[in-house]
């Protein structure tokens, strides 16, 4: 019973072979000899005869072959590929067209109008930064920034030598504000009771501090601060006059 089957099986798988090599001639009967690719390439090298051999998709042979032929191989299929592109009708292959941009909805874009409206915005937001910034500024900064712009345009034909007798000299000098300088009450050229801006000032003794701002008409005398200016001022005179001691005892031995 056993030689039975071992026979039966046998005999299946001589027919399972029968099938397969039935099947492979049938594909290899079923070529169309006409057609190239079913066809060896015919492949004719420098110096050498046409002979038949398989060409890879990339352009060099199939075969154990050398470093230098494959490369000459390559080189001749990049240049046979270059050649073609070159001949095909540029509508066809897009050469020198100009590009297309699209967004994301596939709607053409105009190249030159979106590098101008970006360059536009970006001008506004600058614009927008530069006022910003002119706004966090004091009024009297932006005075003191267009005084020094006109010093700069005047400088140009200033002399670059200035004595004593300089009239605009003189009077740059008589108009800055010195607090503790008596004689400033003598002098009536200078606006009285008006600041740079052009507002009124307080009319009446304030106490000074750093930066030589005086109070608005509106003040009511009360100082409101912390004491920071007094200290600061003190400091600053007790610095001055632990200095002038120290000079005189110097100078008394």
């Amino acid at each position: 019973m056993t030689r039975a089957v071992s026979r039966t099986t046998k005999s299946n798988w001589t027919s399972v072979d029968n099938n397969d090599a039935a099947a492979a001639d049938a594909i290899i009967s079923a070529k169309n000899p006409e057609n190239p690719e079913d066809q060896p390439a015919i492949v004719e090298g420098k110096d050498e005869k046409p002979t038949t051999i398989q060409k890879m998709s990339s352009g060099a042979h199939a075969g154990l072959q050398t470093a230098a032929q494959v490369a000459a191989q390559l080189e001749r299929q990049r240049k046979a590929e270059a050649a073609r592109f070159a001949a095909e009708d540029p509508e066809i292959s897009g050469k020198g067209q100009e590009t297309i941009y699209r967004d994301a909805s596939g709607r053409i874009i105009n190249v030159v109008m979106a590098r101008a409206e970006a360059r536009k915005k970006l001008e506004e937001e600058e614009a927008k930064q530069r006022k910003l910034e002119e706004h966090l500024k004091g009024d009297v900064q932006l005075v003191q920034k267009a005084e020094r712009k006109k010093e700069l345009e005047d400088a140009k034909y200033t002399p670059m030598a200035r004595y004593a007798d300089d009239k605009e000299l003189n009077e740059e000098l008589k108009e800055r504000d010195r607090w503790n300088d008596p004689a400033m009450a003598f002098l009536s050229s200078k606006k009285k009771g008006v600041s740079k801006t052009g507002r009124p000032l307080y009319q009446g003794a304030a106490p000074p501090n750093r930066y030589g701002i005086l109070p608005g008409h509106r003040w009511d005398g009360v100082d409101r601060g912390n004491g920071w200016e007094k200290k600061w001022f003190q400091a600053q005179n007790a610095r001055k006059n632990r200095a002038q001691i120290e000079h005189d005892m110097e100078i008394d031995v």
